[in-house]
């Protein structure tokens, strides 16, 4: 029991770890692959950088898209396209 015992508080300290900071960012990661490849033409998106637009083409070959504003047409990288923005402006506020 004495040796396990020296070593406990260093189990617990990789178990919060674990729960804590590991395990969401791998299925934060995991949500954000599943959204990219659930993308589909004409869904209004946000890029990481702010830019709002609507997806126009997709490229599985390269896995990026064309995004078209009101600037014109702009070819991004899938993983550019923020999961959580695009998610707010997809919402419909709730009615009162």
């Amino acid at each position: 029991m004495g040796d396990i015992g020296q070593f406990l508080p260093m189990i617990l300290i990789f178990a919060v770890a674990y729960f804590f900071m590991i395990r969401p960012q791998m299925k934060r990661q995991k949500d954000e692959k599943k959204f990219a490849a659930a993308l589909k033409k004409g869904d209004k998106i946000v890029t990481k950088s702010g830019l709002h637009g609507k997806v126009v083409d997709l490229n599985d070959k390269d896995f990026s898209c064309i995004i078209e504003t009101m600037a014109g047409r702009l070819k991004f990288d899938r993983s550019a396209i923020s999961m959580e923005m695009s998610s707010k402006l997809n919402a419909t506020p709730k009615e009162k």
